[in-house]
């Protein structure tokens, strides 16, 4: 976590570049024209600053398949790495017509063009830009790099789950009853810049999730609180999610009962992660352990923010077709009900490696028959 905007590291940026121009030779594309900030970093290898809030679309990477040539817009070269030269580089224009003139001289002999986004503006400036070509989405070639992740992104999210896992453990400390979520939220909050990370993958880190959930209420005896700990460290977001109680309340049979179906279940899950299997295993899991298949997501992606696939119950074709390939890395959520105490949830970030899943956190689960497990 430099303290100064640097470019990815040579390896980790090279390694996706490469997967970036033969997914555009695999989908026949000559020019890649990019404007969502995730698929910028991931090309050049340029963290792009003032990304917070919703955007326009602009072209603000190209990529050129002929000579692996990359152009980026910035008007000044902090943070660019020495593989893209500072002639590649092409300044903010309020003008329209000035983005096609920089665009056209980039290539203007492309048969086929592709793009992350567009805006009605653009879906008349592109083929201006790019005369006698075909203007295309972009988007499965980009989502069948990202979806497997080179050894040195897997490094990257393992960092982030890192931060994740220290955060998450200074906040479980501060459980107790009295506490608010947004109490909790702050120590974790606190915990995570102490890392030098000040990007949450989400706001809503701490939730009671007590069959009696009111809203804006301090931590009482008997509830169970979940901690959804997600950062984004140098781009890539790491998740970890665990649910403790805060006592029992006459519940500690019922409690135990809940920990042992989540346990099930999560082993039953964890075992649907085998290379090659088709991600519909995972609601499978769901049946064999005799859990419904939530509506949420029961798995998506990591990356430079989330990426494919993403696995839920209201999308079982796509899910049929999806396969645990060697290289994703899922965050997959396991979460069991019962109606005298709640939810116990937990989200684990899983490596689906060439011999079998990895298992990136080393956060521990609640253990009702552990140390402080009735508290």
């Amino acid at each position: 976590m430099a303290a100064e905007p640097l470019p990815d590291p040579p390896a980790l940026r090279l390694g996706r570049r490469d997967r970036a121009f033969a997914a555009m030779e695999e989908h026949d594309l000559d020019v890649l024209v990019l404007g969502r900030v995730a698929n910028i970093r991931y090309v050049s290898g340029v963290p792009i600053l003032w990304n917070a809030g919703t955007r326009p679309y602009g072209p603000g990477c190209v990529a050129v398949r002929a000579t692996r040539d990359i152009h980026v817009m910035s008007t000044w070269d902090e943070a660019v790495p020495d593989d893209i030269p500072h002639d590649h580089l092409y300044g903010i224009t309020w003008n329209p017509m000035n983005m096609v003139e920089v665009l056209r001289g980039i290539d203007a002999g492309a048969r086929r063009v592709g793009t992350d986004a567009i805006s009605p503006l653009f879906a008349n400036l592109l083929p201006m830009a790019f005369p006698g070509a075909e203007i295309v989405d972009a988007g499965p070639a980009l989502r069948a790099a990202r979806r497997i992740k080179t050894p040195e992104e897997v490094a990257a999210i393992r960092t982030s789950v890192g931060v994740a896992d220290h955060a998450l453990a200074a906040a479980i400390a501060e459980l107790r009853p009295g506490a608010t979520e947004r109490e909790l939220t702050g120590v974790y909050m606190d915990a995570m810049a102490s890392c030098g990370i000040t990007t949450p993958a989400t706001q809503d880190v701490v939730r009671i999730t007590s069959a009696r959930s009111d809203c804006d209420r301090a931590i009482e005896v008997g509830d169970l609180v979940a901690f959804d700990a997600g950062v984004v460290a140098d781009g890539y977001a790491g998740e970890v999610g665990r649910t403790w109680p805060v006592g029992t309340n006459g519940h500690a049979a019922a409690l135990g009962e809940l920990a042992g179906r989540w346990e099930r279940l999560w082993g039953e899950l964890l075992g649907a992660c085998r290379p090659g299997a088709p991600a519909s295993d995972l609601f499978e899991a769901h049946r064999t352990a005799g859990e419904p298949v939530p509506t949420a997501p029961v798995a998506r992606g990591l990356g430079l923010g989330f990426d494919d696939p993403v696995v839920t119950r209201d999308l079982p074709d796509t899910a049929a077709r999806e396969t645990l390939d060697p290289g994703v890395v899922l965050v997959i959520t396991a979460c069991v009900f019962d109606d005298a105490v709640g939810s116990l949830i937990a989200h684990q970030p899983v490596h689906i490696g060439a011999d079998g899943p990895e298992v990136l956190s080393s956060s521990p689960f609640w253990d009702p028959d552990g140390p402080g497990g009735h508290p």
